[in-house]
């Protein structure tokens, strides 16, 4: 059976993190809701750290706009499948990884599709203030460990990108409607849970093109379309990816002294 431990590929991640936690990092499962700008490069930090076990969500396709920020975004990949293409990626960084790509929509009528209670991880990048309200609701009713991206866009400072309890977030206009929303409907998420996200919040100084044929982004969903630049999106998702990372480091090295490690 594959493990990451015997992986040359990943004996700089092992070099530093030791065999039980690369071990478990083969073993955890891990769903990621959302392979946008910020998803996308998430998949890509937890691959590359050698998590093996990913499932991949989102029903969009490539769009041409999609290039200025999706990893799995270029000229050749445009008006493919988003978790397929990402998919193709991943298994280029490690053939043996186990990558489930699941093209259909998150929401409540399909929520119960997912098993989330099947998962170790539930990660959040879905950027639709309904579904990501559902998600949230949903992830932290069941076993697993849930993380969730507030807002990239409207940033360009890469000094700014945070982490904090979700009723801590500060300065999101994305987290402060979400906690609106509970608060109308008196309904809370299950636990609490950690957030990466951003204060910054600049206006849109140009104006937005037509979409292409293939643009996703202006089906409707959207309120509306706001601009992003690819160093925030990644930072998030790396941020997310990290925190996954982070917390699989301290489970399996708890009670040890550095030197044990």
């Amino acid at each position: 059976m594959y493990s990451p431990v015997s992986d040359p590929a990943f004996n700089r991640t092992k070099l530093l993190v030791g065999d039980d936690v690369m071990s478990a990092m083969g073993h955890v499962r891990v769903i990621l809701f959302g392979v946008g700008g910020v998803g996308s490069w998430c998949a890509e930090g937890l691959v590359r750290s050698g998590i093996t076990h990913l499932t991949l969500v989102d029903s969009d396709c490539v769009s041409r706009s999609n290039i200025n920020r999706q990893l799995m975004a270029t000229s050749r990949t445009v008006g493919q499948v988003k978790v397929e293409a990402l998919r193709d990626r991943l298994l280029e960084i490690n053939p043996q990884a186990e990558i489930t790509a699941l093209q259909r929509p998150y929401n409540a009528e399909t929520a119960e599709t997912f098993q989330l209670e099947s998962y170790d991880y539930i990660l959040d990048a879905i950027d639709s203030l309904k579904e990501k309200s559902d998600l949230i609701l949903r992830g932290t009713r069941t076993p697993a460990v849930f993380f969730s991206s507030m807002g990239a866009a409207l940033k360009v400072n890469p000094q700014g990108v945070k982490v904090a309890e979700f009723w801590n977030v500060r300065g999101c206009p994305l987290g402060a409607a979400i906690r609106k929303k509970y608060k109308q409907n008196h309904t809370y998420p299950g636990h609490k849970f950690r957030c990466v996200y951003d204060e910054e919040v600049l206006p849109n100084r140009g104006t937005a093109l037509a979409a292409d044929a293939s643009n996703s982004e202006w089906d409707g969903r959207k309120a509306q379309i706001n601009g992003t630049t690819a160093h925030i999106t990644a930072i998030f998702g790396m941020t997310l990816a990290g925190l996954v990372i982070e917390d699989i480091y301290k489970k399996n090295t708890a009670g040890r002294n550095d030197s044990d490690i």
